[in-house]
């Protein structure tokens, strides 16, 4: 990422620290549990740390970071520096959910290794980093409870209008999930190109749109930019840009898999999982005959890793008809279609960043 986004990702971090601590105290366990949970006393600390660990250790291992700083940009661009300001508190709700998913996906998919380490499952069992995903999942609706970046805001009910959106996208994602798990569990399924544009605006679009709405509902709201229909119309346009700005990132980080240039994961991961790619789809299609073949590599693969020779034979042979070429060129115009639409240069010179 670029070095000028340096400062707002270190402010994010702090957030993501403040809510997912490595050792957990007192008055995080009342914040987060609060009267339901009346004290921690009497509650062991390693059992504490036994939900919250796993999720650290993912976290703690890196990551871009661009939703929340994609929704700090949206709100800055709307609010200006209160705007950005307001919506710091609320950066877990985008980025543990990622997070979470990456655990969840992990054990879906049989992977060994997440960011240059063993997955999570593999270090902590898979019961553990189940319930520990789930958590992560939730746990940004502790720092919705405590924000206070609403008491100006144009926008009646504003936190609650917050709620149903992250709700809303939380299903959303869940589905795209559903989609991209079903075709993979089948070797010989082969969507149509329309169905995976849907999963991927859906599994993976869905945490891009949902960070640009709520900075630009958080932006607008703080400096009284508009009323609550004219935010709603921004944040409409802002969320169908950043969802194609998702879908272009998932596809390029599709090919760089495929061509092993991903740090932290093994070239031909993709292919392991039975992950029908755009470059998987665009090679079927155009070449239905080889289903049988890519079948027999996703079977090999499964069995035999990334070590097996069939998963080279179907990069190559994808390689060699162009397809990898013609979904980086597609992921690239998603992204700069999406920078087109944002009409601030703080936004526009993110999607080019990422280009």
């Amino acid at each position: 990422m670029d070095d000028k986004y340096t400062r707002r990702l270190e402010k994010i971090e702090v957030y993501v620290k403040k809510w997912l601590p490595e050792n957990p105290d007192s008055a995080w366990f009342d914040d987060v549990f609060g009267e339901i949970v009346s004290s921690s006393r009497g509650i062991k600390s390693d059992l504490i740390t036994s939900l919250t660990m796993p999720s650290w250790d993912l976290v703690n291992r890196g990551g871009k970071r661009w939703r929340p700083l994609l929704m700090l940009l949206a709100a800055e661009s709307m609010g200006g520096e209160r705007g950005g300001e307001a919506a710091l508190p609320l950066m877990p709700l985008v980025e543990f959910p990622h997070n979470a998913s990456l655990i969840h996906d992990d054990i879906e998919d049989n992977s060994d290794e997440r960011r240059g380490k063993p997955a999570v499952h593999l270090i902590y069992g898979t019961d553990t980093a189940i319930n520990a995903g789930t958590f992560l999942y939730f746990l940004p609706l502790a720092c919705l409870s405590a924000w206070k970046g609403d008491r100006d805001s144009v926008i009646p009910n504003l936190k609650e209008k917050i709620w149903n959106i992250w709700a809303g996208h939380m299903r959303a994602l869940h589905l795209g999930q559903a989609m991209d798990i079903a075709w993979h569990r089948d070797f010989y399924s082969l969507p149509a190109l329309d169905e995976y544009d849907r999963m991927c605006r859906l599994k993976t679009g869905c945490l891009a749109r949902l960070a640009a709405v709520l900075g630009v509902y958080i932006g607008m709201s703080v400096v009284s930019s508009g009323t609550p229909e004219q935010v709603g119309t921004v944040a409409k346009a802002y969320g169908e840009a950043a969802e194609k700005l998702g879908v272009g990132f998932q596809i390029l980080d599709d090919v760089k898999n495929l061509r092993g240039s991903i740090q932290g994961k093994k070239k031909g991961d993709d292919i392991v999982e039975g992950k029908k790619s755009l470059p998987v789809l665009l090679y079927l299609h155009r070449y239905p005959e080889k289903l049988e073949f890519a079948a027999r590599c996703f079977d090999a693969a499964r069995l035999g890793g990334t070590e097996a020779p069939e998963v080279g034979e179907l990069i190559a042979a994808m390689e060699k008809t162009g397809v990898l070429d013609e979904a980086m060129t597609k992921g690239q115009s998603y992204l700069r279609e999406s920078g087109d639409t944002f009409n601030t240069e703080l936004l526009a010179d993110f999607v080019n960043s990422m280009l």
